[in-house]
């Protein structure tokens, strides 16, 4: 699978395939499994993998059988296919593969194309209730974008991969309101100025209902992910739930479903603490609207010393993004180990140069482990820039 098919994970924009032909003709060849589930669709820049595993994990409390589509990874590839938390059998991917074999070296697919139809394969044989799928990358010819979803969710929408989705919050939020389908109720998480006219316009095109859940949810309930960012996915998370008419959900059911994300679903990485004494916090946010939030929290915990684990990958903004470290830290620079790392020697150059001082390692965990040997108790470590370098700290 990682040697044979281009993957977005190791080679970025050159593994985006930029229309949906293939995804379709290898479910045409499977039978059409994304007609035999319910689902939910959830695009965006920031949240949607937090928002993905809230409705996950409700939904399980209230009983349900729930399938759980994300990506990327952070340490193993079965992780991108769960249901009720647990993640797709071994045997079912290598029996896939076998079995889809000529019809991969035939037509060519992408890494994505093929897991997307693994997993909606998956869903359909192991006939789930509903399945929650978040889209990877945009939305309009993401892959996923072939399920004829009860509810569309879009959550923050940012400058990410603007390569690829458009160079505005306009361009990009079209992008992402490609979800939207006919008569189909779309919530948009968090209301922004530069994307409402777009989601409003392209919601009336399709006669859709459109829910913006900040005007429409007045209470929420406490989440066992931390982070304060966590609010805004709250209240969407929250409005498709109001809005899946056909499942029964009571509060205590959503209470209990938002206090137990990670241990129903296996959510890694928001807001993660992984050491006491110092205190270690990593967060795979990684564009200028995410980090901003992180960076922000961090900013109000209480320590003597800050140290940040930082390794960035190479089509990232570094004067939009450098600029929202501290000056005051401690860093400790270093280069996810994939082909797009950016090379450490280059973050640290560029970083001097908006004053943030460190020194360079070789590896992530290298990086990692001199800023636990330097960090006394009461200090407090961040690792971050990149779902890479995080992955590589886990």
């Amino acid at each position: 699978m990682f040697t044979q098919l281009p993957m977005y994970q190791q080679k970025g924009k050159q593994a985006y395939n930029a229309k949906l032909d293939g995804i379709r003709k290898f479910t045409e060849h499977l039978g059409r499994p994304e007609t035999k589930f319910k689902s939910i669709h959830v695009a965006g820049t920031n949240g949607k993998g937090s928002s993905s595993h809230m409705l996950a994990s409700i939904l399980q409390e209230a009983g349900y059988k729930v399938g759980l589509y994300t990506s990327p990874h952070l340490k193993d590839f079965r992780e991108r296919i769960r249901i009720n938390g647990e993640c797709i059998k071994e045997d079912f991917v290598v029996g896939f593969i076998e079995q889809n074999q000529p019809f991969f070296n035939a037509d060519h697919l992408s890494f994505f194309e093929m897991t997307v139809g693994m997993a909606f394969d998956y869903f359909a044989k192991e006939k789930v209730d509903i399945a929650v799928v978040e889209v990877g990358l945009g939305g309009r010819l993401d892959s996923t974008n072939i399920i004829t979803p009860e509810v569309s969710l879009i959550v923050n929408i940012g400058l990410d991969h603007v390569d690829m989705l458009g160079d505005s919050l306009s361009k990009i939020a079209f992008e992402k309101a490609g979800i939207i389908k006919e008569g189909v109720p779309v919530v948009i998480s968090e209301r922004q100025e530069e994307t409402t006219e777009t989601f409003e316009q392209v919601a009336r095109s399709k006669n859709a209902k459109l829910v913006f859940a900040e005007r429409e949810v007045n209470e929420i309930f406490p989440t066992s992910l931390l982070g304060d960012y966590q609010t805004k996915n709250i209240k969407g998370v929250l409005a498709v739930i109001a809005e899946l008419g056909d499942f029964h959900i009571s509060e205590a059911q959503l209470r209990s479903g938002l206090m137990n994300v990670m241990q129903n679903t296996g959510l890694m990485g928001r807001w993660q603490q992984l050491h006491s004494d110092p205190t270690v916090i990593c967060d795979t946010a990684h564009n200028k609207e995410g980090l901003s939030i992180v960076i922000n929290q961090v900013a109000q915990q209480k320590f003597k010393k800050l140290f940040i684990v930082l390794g960035l990958v190479k089509e990232k903004d570094l004067n939009t993004i450098l600029p929202l470290f501290p000056k005051d830290a401690i860093y400790y620079f270093s280069s996810p180990n994939i082909s797009r790392g950016l090379d450490v020697n280059e973050l640290a150059f560029r970083a001097k140069e908006f004053g943030l001082l460190g020194e360079k390692y070789a590896t992530v965990e290298a990086a990692y482990q001199a800023a636990l040997k330097d960090a006394s108790p009461e200090d407090f470590i961040f690792v971050g820039g990149s779902t890479f370098t995080v992955a590589e700290v886990i």
